[in-house]
């Protein structure tokens, strides 16, 4: 906690991109040092996200990569994942998100799948909260794996 803590702005904020590409996000979990510990981050992580608007998330959204399957997954797996994004994408009109934390690489794809499956019936507004849920998780997730890989 004590680097991120002392990190200067500019070093935070690139660490904080890294973690969800919202500069409204990143700015306020830096603008609120110090955290007495990881907890308080997280907390303070969490209400930041909790408030960005859809064109904060929209802006989240555009730097964020397909959750990726391990490399020994089956080519026919990846054609119906190709297809699964493709129509999630011509849905919705944003990259499909969800956090695999704490998921096997075995249990990735269903997960994906089944994911992208069921939220393909949610109405726009529906799958914002989702997506908006989904992208908390992802922050908490890398904010936590940086800390522990000396990253922040």
């Amino acid at each position: 906690m004590e680097h991120f803590n002392t990190a200067s702005a500019q070093e935070l904020e690139q660490a904080l991109l890294s973690c969800l590409r919202s500069l409204r996000w990143a700015r306020r979990v830096a603008d609120h040092r110090p955290y007495p510990d990881l907890d308080s981050l997280l907390a303070a992580a969490d209400e930041a996200a909790y408030d960005l608007t859809w064109p904060d998330l929209t802006e989240a959204l555009a730097a964020e990569p397909l959750p990726a399957l391990p490399p020994d997954t089956y080519a026919a797996a990846h054609t119906a994942l190709s297809a699964a994004y493709a129509a999630y994408e011509a849905r919705f009109g944003h990259v499909f998100v969800t956090c695999l934390g704490g998921l096997t690489p075995g249990r990735a794809l269903d997960h994906i799948l089944e994911a992208i499956r069921s939220r393909l019936t949610n109405d726009p507004e529906e799958e914002r909260t989702v997506v908006a849920d989904e992208l908390r998780r992802l922050a908490k997730e890398r904010l936590v794996d940086a800390l522990r890989g000396a990253g922040l």
